[in-house]
């Protein structure tokens, strides 16, 4: 009888275990044509895709606000309401006495309208909002200062004062230099006026016909002369910013151009 009830309860437990593993899903079978699958990591606590450090998405904001900040404490707005557009006009020459004096000297003689100047002066100078394109290969950022002034106009023929509002974009280029011990710098190539951005237009009301063609002179002549004035007191005041931006926006900068990653504009 012992061993009849111990065959009893030895077929009972095998019934209940069979039950179990019956409710279980059964292990798919290996294919012997495919390759074994990875193998998990000795240390559960490292993930598996190690991923390289997230870039700086906003790059363009914070040079945005660093240029636009360095071009403010430089004094940018002083420097262009005292330009010296008068003593340019009337002697002929800028204050590099570059390429500009000659132009103007022979315009003058053209234009005698010109002699008869009184005032020239810059009013209400304006940094609007900084721009940003990335060449097309990744490697060099252009920045846009677009400026807005006023000009208040006076000569002997016109009584009052006439206005003009004048708008110019000064276009900056920003590349990756190495030095001979393979370092690598942000610097400055061309620095010069967008073409075609310089606008003049007069904010006065309709003058008559002969003050108008005395406008039109003097605008011609301000489209040769004020945007090479103007980048002449800019792209210096530029470099100088650039010279002293911080060092982990800078390095971000570089990382950037280097390897033709596009920077994601948001401002």
């Amino acid at each position: 009888m012992f061993h009849i009830g111990g065959l009893i309860v030895f077929c009972g437990l095998l019934a209940q275990t069979k039950a179990l593993l019956e409710g279980l899903p059964l292990p798919l079978p290996l294919d012997p044509a495919l390759p074994p699958g990875p193998s998990l990591p000795l240390n559960p606590a490292l993930p598996l895709d190690q991923t390289l450090p997230s870039v700086p998405t906003d790059l363009a904001g914070h040079l945005t606000s660093a240029l636009t900040n360095g071009l403010i404490s430089g004094d940018l707005l002083g420097i262009l309401q005292n330009l010296p557009l008068l003593d340019v006009l009337k002697a002929g020459k800028d204050n590099s006495g570059g390429l500009v004096g000659g132009l103007l000297e022979k315009v003058t003689s053209l234009i005698p309208s010109l002699n008869n100047l009184v005032e020239v002066t810059v009013t209400d100078p304006q940094l609007l909002q900084l721009g940003f394109v990335q060449s097309p290969d990744g490697h060099r950022l252009f920045v846009t200062i677009p400026l807005g002034l006023a000009l208040n106009v006076k000569t002997t023929i016109v009584g009052s004062l006439l206005r003009l509002d004048v708008k110019l974009n000064i276009t900056v280029e920003l590349l990756v230099v190495k030095d001979e011990q393979g370092k690598a710098h942000l610097v400055i190539g061309d620095c010069t006026h967008s073409p075609g951005s310089l606008k003049i237009s007069l904010l006065n009301r309709a003058v008559p016909f002969p003050i108008q063609q005395s406008i039109d002179s003097l605008t011609g002549i301000l489209n040769n002369v004020l945007p090479e004035l103007v980048q002449g007191k800019v792209c210096p005041l530029v470099n100088e910013i650039l010279n002293n931006l911080d060092v982990t926006l800078v390095h971000d900068i570089i990382n950037l151009l280097l390897h033709d990653q596009k920077f994601v504009f948001k401002v």
